[in-house]
């Protein structure tokens, strides 16, 4: 564990020992530490005058803001929990989550005012606060933290109490929200200093970039790390390439988590517009392997840099296996095609459809045992009970496990796709597709694609005439544009098994190398 008990100690500690020390920098505007804590006392008074207490639900809506941090360790005091919603789901998507959750106050960003009122209006939504600009009664986030004055009173928190609730996308359609509890988040912060490494082990005068979004674990985990050793966080409100690089030669970023389209989106905007990164330590990335290429470019880019590949999920808190600086060479090696080793503590075995551990170099379901492993999924205990056995998550992804313990990613169990970061599962784009009048039968896989991993792909059997970009523009009013079928392919029939079963892995074959990675 950390010093810390829980993460209701947080803001507190930190304005206590540097007051003055910056905390949050975004835009022109800089938050110190005690700055941070104020703004955190007074959402408390907010909060609890809106009614919310210990357990409630409070929801967000909106792009990485400091106003997020703010709201998150507010909840945390008043032990409430805080519902991170995507900002890219539609109406739809989003009502669900929030009669799902429970959640009676959201705090929202304007721009996505009309969804928030749709998704309210249906989901019985009773309060709102805008981060931004008021409008319609709703008030403005800093009017109304100005409003109250700080309230510093704190129920017990208990390190099994659930901090963090995190959607993950549906296997059949519905989202489902992981609980997160104090104890798992703080032993996932802690993890890196036990394997005794440098680059493992955060300290204050690092400085953290936020630019993967705050309603995934990769952003929110990576702002608590930072939060947790009092590193000043500087947030951006989305990963734009451009103010990425600005942000890292400006601040003298220390430590930075993307994934490899970003890397390298950054390395082709440095062609054309230069820039010292040198103050780079540790850079983080996850979702996939890192190109060759990318590494190599990457490596004179960041002169000072070890390159970490994350792997892990919302339901262990983010990352559980590593692979560390020492295992990525320019010149190419087995290791890098792989996801790493687990953290000190973390157990990871490799098993069979019955649940027994397989073989060293046997393919098997990823199953994984940690302080991280989330506490279930709310209100959901049958979806819990298959996930975690015993104590072990059952990730849905396939690989193995070499002599030496590192973990090599082959294939989904479960089929989900990962484009761009964002976890998608087949089945959800499936459901909406199969409402189209002119679709008989459809299945969706994910294919690859060098930008972003992997691409989704709807394979089809039409029912009379059907244009790729009407079915195409049918999906994306119903689901978040990064779920939508890039692309549409026509077949008489989907190949089945004998119980009807569609055999994805056949329909997956012509597009990925054979013998190969099955996925991003």
């Amino acid at each position: 564990m950390t010093r810390f008990q829980n993460l209701a100690e947080l803001t507190a500690a930190h304005a206590a020992a540097t007051p003055d020390k910056a905390a949050i920098h975004f835009g022109d505007t800089t938050i110190d530490c005690a700055g941070l804590h104020d703004q955190v006392l007074r959402c408390v008074a907010a909060l609890r005058g809106m009614g919310v207490a210990k357990g409630d639900r409070v929801g967000w809506l909106g792009l990485n803001h400091p106003d997020y941090i703010v709201v998150m360790n507010a909840c945390f005091r008043l032990g409430a929990v805080l519902v991170a919603i995507n900002a890219r789901l539609v109406a739809r998507e989003i009502a669900f989550i929030l009669a799902d959750a429970g959640i009676g106050v959201l705090i929202g960003e304007s721009q996505f005012l009309p969804v928030i009122e749709a998704a309210g209006a249906e989901a019985g939504l009773a309060a709102v606060v805008l981060i931004d600009a008021p409008h319609a009664g709703r008030p403005a986030f800093p009017d109304w933290l100005a409003a109250h004055d700080p309230d510093p009173a704190m129920p017990a928190i208990a390190d099994d109490d659930v901090a963090l609730q995190l959607y993950t996308s549906g296997t059949t359609g519905f989202p489902k929200g992981a609980l997160l509890s104090h104890r798992s988040l703080l032993g996932t912060v802690a993890k890196g200093p036990q394997t005794g490494e440098a680059w493992a082990t955060w300290g204050p005068d690092d400085v953290a970039l936020v630019a993967m979004p705050l309603f995934h674990i990769g952003g929110t985990g990576w702002g608590l790390h930072a939060l947790e050793a009092g590193a000043p966080i500087v947030i951006l409100p989305r990963p734009d390439i451009a103010a990425i690089v600005d942000a890292i030669a400006r601040h003298r970023i220390t430590r930075a988590f993307v994934v490899p389209a970003v890397l390298a989106a950054i390395l082709n905007h440095l062609e054309a517009h230069p820039a010292d990164l040198s103050s780079m330590q540790a850079l983080f990335y996850g979702a996939s392997p890192i190109p060759l290429d990318v590494l190599r470019r990457s490596l004179l880019a960041f002169p000072n840099a070890g390159f970490i590949q994350c792997y892990g999920a919302t339901e262990t808190c983010g990352t559980v296996v590593y692979l560390p600086p020492a295992d990525h060479d320019p010149a190419g090696n087995p290791r890098m095609l792989g996801c790493g080793k687990p953290y000190p503590g973390n157990e990871v075995r490799i098993l069979d459809g019955e649940g027994g551990e397989v073989a060293t170099g046997e393919v098997g379901e990823v199953a994984i045992r940690s302080v991280s492993v989330m506490t279930g999924y709310h209100n959901n205990p049958a979806a819990t009970a298959k996930a975690v056995v015993d104590g072990w998550y059952r990730t849905g992804d396939a690989g193995f496990l070499d002599a030496d313990g590192y973990l090599t990613l082959f294939d989904r169990v479960k089929d989900m796709i990962v484009s761009g970061g964002e976890n998608i599962y087949p089945a959800e784009v499936e459901n909406v597709l199969h409402d189209h009048p002119a679709v008989a039968d459809c299945a969706v896989i994910g294919v690859p694609d060098e930008r972003w991993g992997e691409a989704v792909k709807a394979i089809v059997v039409p029912r009379g005439d059907l244009d790729p970009a009407e079915l195409i523009a049918f999906a994306r009013q119903r689901i978040a544009g990064f779920k939508v079928p890039k692309s549409v392919d026509f077949i008489d029939v989907l190949p089945r098994n004998p119980s009807g079963k569609i055999l994805k892995k056949d329909l997956r074959a012509p597009y990925w190398p054979e013998g190969g990675r099955q996925i991003g």
